[in-house]
């Protein structure tokens, strides 16, 4: 199989897995299956900003890729149930 798609395809089930356990933890969040992989993507990016300031010792591979992924799921996802009730 070609690398990128590879690639493309471990970012896709990794960013449903984040945000589905994003969802889970933060709970009221209904939504499809895209809503959740954008979730844990977006988280993914939040994570992996965050994790050096926060210095987390995290496993190596697709379990700390997960990890992280679901801690950024779970900050994005509180951020915008503030921003909700705020309105």
């Amino acid at each position: 199989m070609d690398p990128q798609i590879q690639s493309w395809i471990v970012l896709i089930l990794v960013g449903a897995v984040a945000g589905w356990l994003g969802k889970a933890v933060v709970g009221g969040y209904a939504g499809g299956l895209l809503e959740t992989i954008i979730i844990g993507i977006v988280g993914a990016f939040i994570g992996n900003w965050l994790q050096p300031m926060l210095k987390l010792p995290l496993p190596a591979g697709i379990v700390g890729t997960i990890l992280i992924a679901t801690l950024g799921a779970i900050v994005l996802l509180v951020i915008l149930r503030l921003i909700r009730r705020a309105r």
